[in-house]
C-alpha cells in the first residue's frame, strides 16, 4: 500500500524531503523511547518568606490563631485566606516571618512564596500578572510555558498548586482583587494589608487586626536593647512610639550610635520636636525618622533624600552610584541599619533594596526641599545608566546580530556599577531586567515627561528583551506608546516604525487583532520616509502574522511574500528562511499543502546549507502537517520525528511539545500504538520537567 494512502505496510524507496531515503515501514518508536529529554534543572522548592529578627516579642495570640487556621486546613482541599491588618510599622510582616521560623504547621512542601505589592504597584495598581509569573517560575515552570494572559496564568497557577499544599505570603494589599487570582488550589495565602479588606470575606477570609505593642509588649522590647533607665522612661519611649515596632526599633538604633545616652535623652530628643502621636501613629513616626535621619551622615543623607522623589521601586548599587551619591556602600549601609532600607531577598545579582512603605513618605518630606536642576541632574544620570545597562542586557540576551537602531554602549557593564557585577551571560540579563521591571517602566515614564527622548525610544527598543521573552504585553504596550511618541518628537521615522512595530507585536500575542493592524498601518504610511529594507520587512511579516491569525489566509501570503522580498534584497539568509517558513504557514492555512511542502523544503535546504539550525524544529512541523493534510502520514511522521529530535537538541521545549503532539497524532493515523504510547510518555516526562502538568496528572 501506498503511503500516500495513509497505510503503513511496505513500500520501497518512498522518498521523504530533507534528503533522507527510507526504505520499509518507519518505525520510530524506539526512537522516541530512547530519546534522551535534557534534564529538568534542580528542583527547589522555594522559601522566599523574609527571615525573622531576633528582637520580637508578644503576638503569642496571634501566631496561636495563624497555627490553628494552618493546621484546620492540614488536610483540606480548599485553600484558606488570611488577612493581617494593622497600622504601618506596627510589624506585620515581621509577625509572618517568626510565624513560619517558630510555628508553621504543616510545611506546606509545595513551597512558600512571597511578594510586595508595593514593589510593583504603579499608580495605584499592581501587576498581578507580573507577580503571578514569578510565583510560576519560582515553582519550577518553564519560562516558555508561562502564557500570556492574567487569567491563563491563574488558571495554571492553580493547576501547579493543586494538591501540594503551598504557602502564599502577599504584603501591602490594598483590594481584594489584587489578591484573589493570588490565592493558591490547596494551602493558605496570607495577606497583609492597613485595612482588613472586608470584600474579601465574601471568600471565606479570616480577619486578624494587629494592634501596637502595649506599655508591657513595648518595655519588653526595650528590655533587650540592653540600655539603663528602664522604668518610666521604657514606658514613656513606647507611648511616644505609639507601641509601633518599627519606631521602636529605630529609637534602638539610635541610641546603639550614642552609648553615653539614656533612654531618657531619647525621650527628651523625641519631645523637642513638640508634635503629639496622632491616633495612627504618623506624628510618633515622623519625630524617630526625623532623628535617624538627623544622625546619618551626608552621602546617607543625600541618598535618603534623592529615594524620596526618585521613581524606582527597588534600590542596587548601581543606581545609588549613578545618582552620584559618594561612598555607595557606606551610605547604603548606614539606611539599613538604622532600619530605612530593607533587604530584598532574591538569589541573583546585584543585591537589592527597598524603602520601608513608611519611611518612603519621610523621605519624600525630606526630598521636598532639593533644587530643582539637582533632581534633573540626578534623573538623567539614572536613566542613562539603565539605558546602558538595558542596552548591554538585550546585546546579551538576543546576540550582536539583532538589527537595532541604536549604536552600542559607549559604557562597559563595570564601569557602570564597579561595585557589583550586575550580570554576566543572557539568562542572568534576562534576570535582571526583569527584576529591574519597576524601575525601568518608572523611569522610562519619567524620561517622556522630560523630553528625553533620545533615550526613551533607545530604552523601548532594548526592552524588547524582556518584553517579548517574558511576554509582559501590556506593558510592553504602554512602554512603546511612549516610545511612539518620543521618536515622533524625536523626528526619527525608522525609531517610530520600530517602535509601532513592537507595540504591534504585544497587540498580537494578546490576540488584539484589530490594535495591532491600526499599529501597523500608522507604521506602513511611513515606510516612504526610511531607507532601510528590514524596517519595511518587519512590518510586512507582523501584517502576515496578524493577517494569518485572523484567518486572511491570501493576505498573509502576500505580506510574508513582500516581507521576502526585503530581506532577500539585503542578502539577509536567516530573515530569507523565516519569511519562507511564514510563508509555509499561510499555505498550509489555506489549504495549498503542496505548494506549502516545496516552500518549507526548499527553506529546510536553505537553513542546513547556512546553519541556521534554530528553524529547523518549526520548518518540520509545518512541512509535517502539510503532509497530513496529504494524507502521507509516514513522512509526515518521519518530520515530526526531525522536528522532536531538533527541538530536544536544542531545548526549544515549546516547539518540542508541539512536536511529540503532532507525532502522536500521527501514530493514531498509522496505527503504530507504540509509537503513540512512547510519544504520551515523553510528553508527559517533558511536561514534568517544564514545571507543567499534564491532563492525565
Amino acid at each position: 500500500m501506498d503511503e500516500r494512502k495513509g497505510g503503513a505496510a511496505a513500500t520501497t524507496h518512498n522518498s521523504v524531503s530533507g534528503n533522507a531515503v527510507i526504505t520499509g515501514p518507519l518505525v520510530m518508536a524506539g526512537r522516541v523511547e530512547t530519546l534522551s529529554m535534557a534534564p529538568a534543572p534542580p528542583g527547589v522548592t522555594p522559601r522566599q518568606i523574609p527571615p525573622a529578627t531576633a528582637s520580637f516579642v508578644n503576638r503569642t495570640k496571634e501566631i496561636d490563631r495563624l497555627r490553628s487556621i494552618a493546621d484546620a486546613l492540614r488536610d483540606s482541599h480548599v485553600p484558606g485566606i488570611v488577612v493581617l491588618s494593622g497600622l504601618p510599622g506596627v510589624g506585620k510582616t515581621e509577625l509572618v516571618s517568626q510565624w513560619v521560623a517558630r510555628a508553621l504547621e504543616p510545611s506546606y512542601p509545595g513551597g512558600h512564596l512571597y511578594a510586595d505589592l508595593e514593589e510593583g504597584r504603579r499608580d495605584g495598581a499592581v501587576d498581578v500578572s507580573g507577580v503571578l509569573a514569578g510565583f510560576l517560575r519560582s515553582l519550577g515552570v518553564h519560562p516558555e510555558f508561562v502564557p500570556a494572559s492574567l487569567g491563563e496564568r491563574t488558571a495554571l497557577f492553580r493547576s501547579v498548586t493543586s494538591g501540594r499544599h503551598t504557602l502564599v505570603v502577599v504584603d501591602n494589599a490594598r483590594q481584594a482583587a489584587e489578591v484573589r487570582p493570588l490565592v493558591p488550589a490547596t494551602g493558605l495565602l496570607v495577606a497583609t494589608s492597613r485595612t482588613s479588606l472586608p470584600a474579601l470575606a465574601m471568600d471565606g477570609a479570616v480577619s486578624i487586626g494587629l494592634e501596637p505593642l502595649d506599655d508591657r509588649a513595648g518595655v519588653e522590647l526595650v528590655r533587650g536593647w540592653q540600655v539603663t533607665d528602664m522604668d518610666n522612661a521604657a514606658r514613656t519611649l513606647v507611648r511616644r512610639c505609639s507601641g509601633l515596632p518599627l519606631a521602636l526599633r529605630a529609637v534602638g538604633e539610635w541610641l546603639a550610635k550614642h552609648p553615653q545616652l539614656s533612654l531618657a535623652d531619647a525621650v527628651r530628643v523625641m519631645d523637642t520636636t513638640g508634635l503629639p502621636a496622632s491616633q495612627d501613629g504618623t506624628a510618633s513616626m515622623k519625630t524617630v525618622l526625623d532623628m535617624a535621619y538627623a544622625d546619618l551622615s551626608d552621602p546617607a543623607r543625600q541618598l535618603y533624600r534623592i529615594l524620596g522623589w526618585l521613581p524606582c521601586t527597588s534600590v542596587t548599587a548601581g543606581l545609588v552610584a549613578a545618582a552620584g551619591v559618594p561612598a555607595v556602600d557606606d551610605a547604603v549601609g548606614e539606611l539599613i541599619t538604622a532600619h530605612l532600607l530593607v533587604v530584598v531577598r532574591s538569589c541573583d545579582r546585584p543585591h537589592r533594596f527597598r524603602l520601608h512603605d513608611v519611611v518612603r513618605t519621610h523621605t519624600r518630606q525630606m526630598a521636598s526641599g532639593l533644587p530643582e536642576a539637582e533632581r534633573r541632574a540626578v534623573l538623567r544620570g539614572v536613566v542613562e545608566f539603565y539605558a546602558a545597562a538595558a542596552a548591554h542586557a538585550d546585546i546579551l540576551v538576543l546576540g550582536t546580530g539583532r538589527f537595532r537602531l541604536q549604536a552600542p554602549p559607549t559604557r562597559a557593564l563595570e564601569e557602570l556599577c564597579p561595585s557589583e557585577q550586575m550580570f554576566t551571560d543572557s539568562a542572568e540579563a534576562l534576570e535582571w531586567l526583569d527584576a529591574e521591571r519597576g524601575n525601568l517602566l518608572n523611569l522610562l515614564r519619567a524620561a517622556a515627561d522630560e523630553r528625553w527622548d533620545d533615550m526613551v525610544w533607545q530604552l523601548c527598543e532594548s526592552l524588547w528583551a524582556l518584553y517579548h521573552s517574558r511576554k509582559h504585553h501590556l506593558e510592553s504596550i504602554e512602554a512603546h506608546g511612549l516610545g511612539v511618541e518620543a521618536a515622533r518628537r524625536n523626528g526619527r521615522a525608522d525609531a517610530e516604525v520600530r517602535m509601532r512595530n513592537q507595540r504591534a507585536r504585544a497587540y498580537y500575542e494578546l490576540a488584539s487583532y484589530g490594535e495591532a493592524g491600526r499599529e501597523l498601518a500608522l507604521a506602513r504610511t511611513l515606510l516612504g520616509s526610511v531607507s532601510d529594507a528590514r524596517l519595511s520587512g518587519m512590518i510586512h511579516e507582523t501584517q502576515g502574522l496578524v493577517a494569518l491569525a485572523s484567518g486572511n489566509h491570501g493576505d498573509a501570503y502576500a505580506l510574508f511574500g513582500q516581507a521576502l522580498e526585503a530581506n532577500s534584497s539585503l542578502d539577509d539568509t536567516h530573515g530569507v528562511v523565516v519569511q519562507s517558513y511564514n510563508i509555509g504557514q499561510a499555505l498550509v492555512a489555506a489549504g495549498r499543502l503542496q505548494d506549502a511542502l516545496d516552500v518549507l523544503d526548499e527553506a529546510r535546504v536553505t537553513a542546513v546549507d547556512s546553519g541556521d539550525v534554530a528553524m529547523l524544529p518549526r520548518i518540520d512541523i509545518v512541512r509535517a502537517r502539510a503532509l497530513q493534510g496529504l494524507n502521507r502520514l509516514v513522512p509526515a511522521s518521519e518530520a515530526a520525528m526531525r522536528a522532536v529530535e531538533q527541538a530536544n537538541e536544542r531545548k526549544q521545549y515549546a516547539k518540542l511539545d508541539q512536536a511529540l503532539s503532532i507525532l502522536s497524532e500521527l501514530a493514531t493515523g498509522i496505527s503504530d500504538a507504540r509509537l503513540r504510547a512512547a510519544c504520551e510518555a515523553k510528553l508527559r516526562e517533558l511536561h514534568r520537567g517544564v514545571g507543567v502538568p499534564s491532563e492525565d496528572d
